[in-house]
């Protein structure tokens, strides 16, 4: 009966390896077949199509249309793409540290680093670039601003800009550096306990920042810190790491990665002696926190570690890794989900399984599954990783978003630079009822126009009418609504001087001095600061909320 049940098993064994065999050599079978005939396909198109066709740009298209189906972070890197590739991972350059957008077809310097050359050199957020190292970038369609500002170490850029307030071209030299993006463009000492480390990316360098800051800040009395990771898109897994385990024990699990190539399978634990596994730490989050982000909030919170303010985050759950390619290109490919202790992925989104017209849709909340944190507390998977305390996103009014998104605020913002050569420091600064009505008089020939949602609602109101048959009953109610509700410009630049005010002030000091001073001007009125500042004033109930009690 043993030998007869050892033969079963064993033809059973066979069929399933005979099973794999068959199943990979056709899957290998159909992959050849399709890349011949994606070969001769363009040869075909090279030699017969009417007009000349570039092949790197149609097979890049090709390239990106196809991995367009798998996930957003699945991307193929062209040879002239590897530099950008470079700054991407480790958040270095050689250039002079000036970030230009296209408005209007003019080139226009949108963001400086702190320390850059082009700081140095003097440029301004909003100069018009008009030349660079003579070449007029107006008049060549082809000119890259971004990549001829970059260039060997050492060298010399010069820059011919126009400037709002100066009447002729204003000439700039800038030696070209290795410029450095911060992981950190700011920390600081909140009040004489607090201390706050804005955590902005996941470079290579990212930990290291983090740890300086949090020694500085220590070395400074702070007994309390608050660690910012909103607007966080993430970034290089072995930094979530090292940045968790400044605050939790040495060989302390933090994430392991699962995927279809099992010996990639890895749990990755705390490495080294932490530096503070003690001090209260809350973190902040909010929806555009991803990736390596909620790793470590998510570490925090599954370790009761700290107390998390915000706003439920991203919910990128998936790790990538980078594969050479002939011919010095990349392809960045997902090659797995990754776990934080409690057990849960966090992911919210799931690729795998496409709806009939493409799209994706989020985890259903009937297939997440529950889990624990060391004291017990309930948390849950497939969702990105929720705040313990949850703060509401302040409304943006419908006015202050067009006159945004006009950048209307932002030229007002270049305006008022150039008539004011004094501006108090961030801290102090605050525009007068004056100031702000020479903004109003300002807008006075600008265009710009929206909708609020009252007159949104009020248009399905009158739809929803129509089709049902009341709109002769009560058409002439909704024509005296409609007068009433209608949005007037200067009425509402009145009733929304707050917020629109607001904007302008944060908009002049990011210009006048950069991140650090749109930082702590921001501190004024920031919900989730405020949120963990009055949770510190109450530490019992900071406690509470870390050992799961109401």
């Amino acid at each position: 009966m043993k030998t007869h049940r050892k033969y079963a098993l064993a033809l059973v064994a066979a069929a399933g390896i005979g099973l794999f065999s068959f199943r990979y050599e056709e899957r290998f079978f159909e992959i050849a077949r399709n890349l011949d005939i994606y070969a001769t396909l363009f040869k075909e198109l090279n030699r017969y199509y009417v007009d000349e066709i570039n092949p790197n740009r149609l097979t890049k298209m090709s390239i990106d249309a196809m991995l367009k189906n798998l996930d957003p972070y699945t991307n193929f890197y062209a040879e002239d793409e590897i530099e950008d590739y470079r700054t991407m991972t480790t958040g270095q350059y050689t250039g002079i540290g000036a970030v230009v957008s296209t408005v209007k077809n003019k080139t226009i310097i949108y963001s400086i680093l702190e320390d850059s050359p082009a700081e140095k050199a003097g440029l301004h957020i909003g100069d018009e670039i008009v030349k660079i190292d003579g070449v007029d970038i107006t008049s060549r369609k082809d000119a890259n601003a971004d990549k001829l500002m970059k260039g060997q170490a050492n060298s010399t850029v010069k820059l011919a800009v126009r400037r709002v307030g100066s009447p002729n071209l204003i000439e700039v030299s800038a030696t070209r550096e290795f410029v450095k993006t911060g992981n950190v463009p700011y920390y600081g000492m909140l009040n004489d306990e607090v201390g706050y480390i804005d955590l902005k990316d996941f470079n290579q360098t990212a930990a290291r920042e983090v740890k300086t800051a949090l020694v500085e800040l220590k070395g400074k009395g702070m007994k309390k810190l608050v660690l910012d990771v909103r607007e966080n898109p993430g970034g290089l897994l072995d930094q979530a790491v090292a940045i968790c385990n400044l605050f939790i024990p040495k060989d302390s699990e933090v994430v392991s990665n699962r995927g279809k190539v099992t010996e990639w399978n890895r749990t990755f634990n705390a490495p080294l002696a932490p530096v503070d596994t003690e001090i209260p730490l809350v973190v902040l989050v909010n929806g555009r926190s991803a990736s390596a982000a909620e790793i470590v909030s998510g570490v925090m919170q599954d370790y009761d570690r700290g107390v998390l303010i915000g706003q439920r985050t991203y919910g990128k759950g998936l790790v990538q890794t980078t594969r050479d390619l002939s011919y010095n290109t990349k392809l960045k490919v997902t090659v797995a989900k990754y776990y934080i202790p409690s057990g849960r992925c966090i992911q919210a989104i799931d690729y795998s399984h496409r709806n009939a017209d493409g799209g994706v849709g989020k985890i259903a909340d009937s297939l997440k599954t529950a889990f624990k944190t060391r004291n017990g507390r309930v948390v849950y998977d497939g969702g990105g990783v929720e705040p313990d305390v949850a703060t509401d996103l302040p409304a943006r009014t419908p006015i202050l978003g067009s006159l945004q998104s006009k950048g209307l605020v932002f030229d007002y913002a270049l305006q008022y630079r150039a008539k004011n050569s004094t501006i108090k420091p961030a801290k102090e600064f605050e525009m007068s009822d004056a100031d702000y009505q020479a903004f109003v008089t300002w807008l006075k020939d600008k265009e710009y126009d929206y909708t609020t949602q009252v007159e949104k609602d009020l248009g399905l109101l009158e739809a929803s009418a129509k089709k049902e048959k009341y709109f002769d009953a009560i058409q002439d109610q909704l024509k005296a609504l409609k007068t009433k509700l209608t949005h007037s410009k200067e009425a509402d630049l009145q009733t929304f001087k707050k917020d629109i005010k607001n904007a302008l002030e944060r908009e002049v000091m990011s210009h006048v001095y950069l991140q650090k001073g749109e930082r702590e001007f921001v501190f004024r009125t920031d919900p989730e600061l405020k949120a963990a500042l009055d949770l510190f004033k109450d530490m019992p109930r900071y406690e509470k909320i870390l050992k799961g009690q109401k």
